[in-house]
């Protein structure tokens, strides 16, 4: 019996008022935007209609491209419903570890991932006539690279091939430009109205900070959540960040008079399958983002929306990447308000103020800008284009990250020195995992065996749940036989990454290396194939018989050939340090905490934490640590500054790891030049030998600058003259090897090298700025110049008779005149004005102090004098 297309539901699909335009967009431009508001039917009822099974349109392949597997199966079985089938007809699907195809199948949905590693195998994407992005508002790496292949096999190979982007929030100009001044379709919805209900924390709860939520946050969520319940009827979706999440706010809804179910990426099928299913009964859905788009959820009336996200961010100076909780986007708070009014009326009560809201980010910060580019860069090098300078993307990578992509590759033996795939990186790449896990997966293959290996790595890839411990190789026990979701979907990727590391072992067999290092480091070894010569660290662990030393060390192994970066070393109180150089600690009760060197997994850093707490490692030896990570190790001279010294030695290092240390007896002079020059940069100038006439002089060149510029130097910085050291400091610095050498330098005899000998004007020193002026009782009184302005401290009768005030460079010096005992008196730089008018107050203050000296009414005409009346009666 023939299959029966459900006509009523297909009639009642909105979008289908769009689809002759965007078939007429097709037609002329061979790419076309469809804009479709949530619920309007473009993910089901578009490529039936481009496939030629809904319409009567000419038969043609179609394949559509999901960012996620549940709306990729999802998708397929409501238009396999629509049509009367089953999947497997006429529609089927793709996702990574399961394919339901049939002979008779001509719309396929795909993961972009599965779809990304199709185009690698067949650049012309041979047989397929239309392919549809989904969802390409939220920008996912995959879905942006595909996009850009598409496009250079549009351009290069098959114009006719047909291209839709399709979304309900996008950046529609922007999308149109990249494929070529394409159509913009717009299809009009039906949505019904949602009632926006503003529900913030009654007291402040603190940000979101990595993966960290407030709990109280999440306790607030939970209590809105009872309140719609309440107040509303119909099922309620509630968005959260992640897994994590989810399972407490679950834990605290115990009790609720409704099923409460839990989506996600992780979920069993079966759990994702009920959500999708109209019940009987009340409901709450607990998701994260995958409820977002493609996905009709039915009977929801009510949408609880925290406000938080989960987008990818990694740490490239650390080789720290991870899931970072954010808030999300106003594009996505439509998205999710939309899931209340697909099928009536509804509302949204959401965790926030109406004032936040119009602070938040407008759309999601594209992948591309924030995450670990190592995959990308690989697929790039792979299509050809290893720098993706000529790829058509929405934005362009951030230097910084294709850089310390591009290491990582070159690490792993992926690429060459030119960037060039290998014939072992060209296998990384259809392995479908990132460039770590794909050279564990393969030298940990030769030392292991394919199953271990890849049960192995399964792990890795999708981190296990937190309560199976921070111990790889417990988890991977625990894995064996906990019988939950996790196992089901680590069996499943395990058998995948099986099948694919065997298969291609045969292939790899007699490849030799091409990864255009020298041998002995990690790249050049790592990239032969298992079977040509594995990796230095898994011949290693097959040379000290590994393959047999137990769960432990095989975590070890494939842990460290994963995560290089991050072997080690204990440094005490579970406290360790990685060869990144990054600080790590463990939990406290962790079984691993004796352990002397790990290999880390999984870490993350605290709010205001200079270390990263470790969630998952592997006990490894000191000799796997060191040839998993053997590019990172060195044997070189260090002469530095350390602890108010120069400190010399030969150190060996695995990184920020130190191995083994001896003190060097004939260091390098340059490099003790330079760590002696580190030595005056942070303690400054203090270090060399500074006498009071050093001082001075350092202080009249100082004014000279100040005053006249030109050829006289700035001596006032110690940063400056440390980088001017070669004119000044030499050849007593090039002579000196330590700290005490530096404490005989003398610094006012250095500093005269600094004078404008060539021009003539270093003679003038002392006519310019003297060190020393005779005043008119014929003392010589030194001038201080550390201030702004020269400062002349003298007795006031030694000055009687001198009208003007002394002069230096021009400039008047700022006289402090001084009482019989050297105290201060007064303070001028008009010596004439002082006489005529200050100097009476002066002199009837210090007659009454000093009664046995001369205080003359008259200072103008007075004999100036450092001695008392009776020393002048007696002619002294």
């Amino acid at each position: 019996m023939a299959p029966v297309p459900r006509s009523a539901a297909l009639d009642a699909l909105p979008v289908r008022e769009a689809v002759p335009a965007l078939v007429s967009a097709l037609d002329a431009h061979g790419t076309a935007v469809l804009c479709a508001p949530p619920g309007t039917g473009k993910t089901t009822l578009v490529p039936l209609v481009l496939a030629g099974l809904v319409g009567g349109g000419a038969p043609r392949r179609v394949v559509v491209a999901e960012p996620r597997r549940i709306a990729a199966r999802a998708a397929a079985r409501r238009m396999a419903w629509l049509l009367g089938e089953g999947v497997g007809g006429s529609v089927g699907f793709t996702v990574r570890g399961e394919r339901v195809v049939g002979p008779d199948t001509v719309v396929e949905v795909v993961t972009t991932g599965v779809l990304l590693q199709r185009l690698q195998r067949d650049q012309e994407l041979a047989g397929v006539d239309v392919v549809v992005l989904d969802e390409c508002h939220e920008r996912h790496l995959d879905a942006d690279t595909v996009a850009a292949f598409l496009l250079d096999v549009r351009a290069a190979l098959r114009p006719e091939l047909r291209l839709v982007a399709a979304s309900a929030t996008t950046d529609a100009a922007g999308w149109a430009r990249l494929l070529g001044d394409a159509p913009v379709v717009e299809a009009a919805g039906v949505a019904h109205p949602v009632e926006t209900v503003w529900a913030p924390p009654a007291r402040p709860v603190r940000p979101p900070h990595g993966m960290r939520v407030d709990p109280a946050q999440l306790a607030h969520v939970a209590s809105v959540v009872r309140r719609a319940l309440a107040e509303r009827s119909g099922d309620v979706l509630c968005f959260l960040p992640g897994v994590g999440e989810i399972a407490r706010v679950a834990g605290q809804l115990a009790g609720v008079d409704a099923e409460v179910l839990q989506v996600h990426g992780r979920a069993p099928a079966a759990v994702q399958d009920a959500a999708l299913t109209p019940a009987g009964h009340r409901r709450v859905i607990l998701s994260t983002a995958v409820a977002e788009s493609s996905l009709t959820v039915p009977g929801v009336r009510v949408v609880v929306d925290s406000g938080l996200a989960r987008e990818p961010r990694v740490d490239h100076a650390r080789g720290l990447g991870a899931l970072a909780t954010v808030r999300a986007s106003r594009a996505a708070g439509r998205q999710r308000a939309g899931r209340a009014g697909r099928e009536a009326p509804g509302v949204v009560y959401r965790c926030w103020t109406e004032a936040e809201d119009g602070r938040l980010p407008a759309f999601p910060a594209p992948e591309i800008r924030i995450a670990d580019l190592a995959q990308f860069a690989l697929q790039a090098a792979c299509w050809g284009d290893p720098d993706a300078s000529g790829l058509a993307l929405l934005d362009r990578p951030p230097a910084g990250a294709m850089a310390a992509a591009r290491e990582v590759l070159g690490a792993v033996g992926a690429v060459d020195a030119a960037g060039r795939p290998t014939p072992r990186g060209t296998r990384m790449a259809g392995l479908g995992l990132h460039p770590r896990l794909a050279r564990a997966l393969l030298d940990g293959s030769a030392a292991l065996g394919a199953r271990r290996a890849a049960e192995l790595v399964a792990l890795l890839s999708e981190e296990p749940p937190r309560e199976y411990g921070d111990d790889l190789a417990a988890a991977w026990r625990r894995a064996r036989t906990a019988g939950d979701g996790y196992q089901a979907r680590w069996r499943t990727e395990s058998r995948r990454l099986e099948r694919a590391a065997a298969a291609g072992a045969g292939a790899a067999a007699g490849t030799g290396n091409t990864a255009g290092s020298g041998a002995g480091t990690a790249a050049g070894a790592a990239a032969n194939g298992p079977g040509a010569g594995a990796s230095p660290a898994s011949a290693a662990f097959e040379t000290r018989g590994g393959g047999r030393s137990g769960d432990d060390a095989a975590a070890g192994l494939v842990a460290a050939l994963a995560f290089p970066e991050r072997v080690a070393r204990a440094k005490g109180a579970g406290a360790f340090l990685m060869a990144s150089g990054t600080g790590a600690e463990l939990g406290d009760g962790s079984g691993l905490r004796n352990a002397p060197w790990l290999a880390v997994a999984v870490a993350d850093r605290p709010p205001h934490s200079a270390s990263a707490r470790i969630r998952l490692a592997a006990v490894v030896d000191e000799d796997t640590a060191l040839s998993a990570a053997a590019h990172l190790r060195t044997d070189a001279e260090e002469v530095r500054w350390e602890a108010g010294d120069v400190v010399a030695r030969a150190a060996e290092r695995l990184g920020a790891v130190e191995l083994a240390v001896r003190p060097l007896r004939t260091p390098d002079p340059a490099l003790v030049r330079a760590a002696l020059l580190d030595g005056l940069r942070s303690e400054g100038l203090g270090l060399l030998r500074w006498s009071a006439d050093a001082r001075t002089l350092r202080a009249r060149l100082g004014f000279l600058h100040r005053t006249l510029g030109g050829a006289w130097p700035d001596v006032a910085d110690d940063a400056a003259l440390v980088e001017r050291a070669d004119d000044w400091l030499e050849p007593e610095l090039s002579r000196a090897r330590r700290r005490a050498d530096l404490g005989r330098i003398d610094a006012g005899q250095a500093l005269n090298r600094l004078l404008p000998w060539s021009t003539g004007e270093a003679a003038r020193l002392d006519e310019l700025a003297p060190e020393r002026i005779e005043v008119p009782s014929g003392s010589r009184i030194r001038v201080d110049y550390t201030d702004g302005q020269p400062v002349l401290a003298v007795k006031l009768q030694e000055l009687f008779g001198l009208a003007e005030t002394p002069r230096v460079a021009g400039v008047p010096v700022l006289v402090h005149l001084l009482s019989p005992a050297g105290r201060p008196a007064a303070v001028t730089a008009d010596l004439a004005s002082f006489w005529q008018g200050g100097y009476r107050a002066v002199r009837a203050e210090l007659r009454g102090r000093y009664p046995k000296h001369p205080w003359p009414e008259d200072p103008a005409t007075a004999l100036p004098t450092r001695h008392t009346n009776a020393r002048l009666q007696r002619g002294g």
